[in-house]
Formats: structure tokens, C-alpha cells, sequence
């Protein structure tokens, strides 16, 4: 059983930043991928970023490509996902995502290939 927690979220202003962290506890040592994924209200959740265990793979939606950026510190079992030049259509409920075992160069995009969800963290984005 792995156990994540996000946090980190936090209303900040147009063009603003925040950094997300996801701290997993538990079994960890079989976690491979870890991604990011965010919900607004009314709207299906859908992928952000995810990172490999090595951290040599990750991968972004577009419409965050070049603002966000994620990356693991392996020794703290922590994601992070750094969040600049934020705006209003960044306002959701973010969430992490852990991959039980797998490649440890595989950062998945698909929700459905993630094992264990954190909570969630709200980030409200003002314009």
C-alpha cells in the first residue's frame, strides 16, 4: 500500500506561481511513474505531468508545456510540480498519482495506469 499526500495548493494572482509537492509513504520502494492530474469543477480530470522514477522521463499536457515543470527527489519519496505563469484556466483540484512497479523510465499519461491518488490540493488562480 503506498500513501500520498499533496500539498502546496493556494489561491495565487494571474501570472503568479506555486509549487506542489506530493510526499508518498508506505511501500514506495515499488512506486515507478508518479504523475500530476487536475480536475475543475464540471470538467473530467485530465493529465498535467508525469516523471519516471529515474527521473530521465517526463512528460507534459500542452497546455502547461513550458510553465510547469516536475521533478522527484527519490530520497524523500516527493514530486514536486512547479507552477508558473499561472492562470485562471489552471484553477482546479490537483492531484498525484503513484505507479505500482513498472520501468523505471516510464512516465505514463494515462490515469487508468496509476495504482494510488492523493487527496488532492485546491489551486484557485484570480484574475
Amino acid at each position: 500500500q503506498v500513501r500520498l499526500v499533496e500539498s502546496g495548493g493556494g489561491l495565487v494572482e494571474a501570472g503568479g506561481s506555486l509549487r506542489l509537492s506530493c510526499a508518498a509513504s508506505g511501500r514506495t520502494s515499488s512506486v515507478s511513474g508518479m504523475g500530476w492530474f487536475r480536475q475543475a469543477p464540471e470538467k473530467e480530470r485530465e493529465f498535467v505531468a508525469a516523471i519516471s522514477w529515474s527521473g530521465s522521463s517526463t512528460g507534459y499536457a500542452d497546455s502547461v508545456k513550458g510553465r510547469f515543470t516536475t521533478s522527484r527527489d527519490n530520497a524523500k519519496n516527493t514530486v514536486y510540480l512547479q507552477m508558473n505563469s499561472l492562470n485562471p484556466e489552471d484553477t482546479a483540484v490537483y492531484y498525484c498519482a503513484a505507479k505500482w512497479s513498472g520501468s523505471e523510465y516510464y512516465a505514463p499519461r494515462n490515469q487508468y495506469q496509476y495504482d494510488y491518488w492523493g487527496q488532492g490540493t485546491q489551486v484557485t488562480v484570480s484574475s
